[in-house]
């Protein structure tokens, strides 16, 4: 297989996910749009909701939970953990809410350990995403930790947390289809 073939196979696949994540952040804002799809089932803070984005033969889930900032009762954010629908990649997108700095990217704390930063791959109009492939070493992580922080920078000097609960990740993670 050549270098193309498996980059047009990438590229079909992230178009498939971007189908279905503008899907999610239209379930995961349902004050901004109509909810579409179903929560599957329901693991500690997390949801698996399901749906088959248009032209799609199979439906795809993502495991879901959004929070608000602790001090901004009008700034959201979502997270997204998913499957591609090759199964070959695992990714966690998050959707932060418009407005935000791009270059300095997404930060993220797992109990209170600074574990790096996700630079953002674009903007919708619920918000800006940023995605990183759910390495095992990530993945191990996030199961074992109980608390994660994003943050998200409206200036460089300023950042805003978002502390989201971990409980139930893995659980919901293993029964992601």
């Amino acid at each position: 297989m050549g270098l193309s073939t498996s980059m047009a196979r990438r590229e079909n696949g992230l178009a498939a996910v971007a189908v279905l994540l503008a899907t999610i952040v239209i379930l995961a804002f349902p004050g901004r749009a109509h909810a579409q799809g179903a929560v599957r089932s329901v693991h500690g803070d997390w949801q698996i909701r399901c749906d088959t984005p248009p032209g799609a033969q199979t439906e795809q889930c993502a495991l879901i939970q959004s929070v608000v900032a602790e001090d901004r009762s009008n700034a959201g954010l979502t997270v997204i953990v998913l499957k591609t629908a090759d199964q070959k990649s695992r990714l966690m997108r998050v959707v932060a809410p418009l407005g935000v700095l791009l270059p300095s990217g997404l930060g993220l704390k797992l109990d209170n350990q600074d574990v790096g930063r996700a630079g953002f791959v674009r903007c919708l109009p619920n918000g800006c995403v940023a995605e990183v492939v759910l390495e095992d070493k990530l993945l191990g992580q996030l199961r074992s930790a109980k608390t994660a922080t994003f943050i998200i920078f409206e200036t460089p000097e300023e950042g805003i947390g978002f502390p989201l609960s971990l409980n139930g990740l893995g659980e919901g993670y293993d029964k992601l289809p």
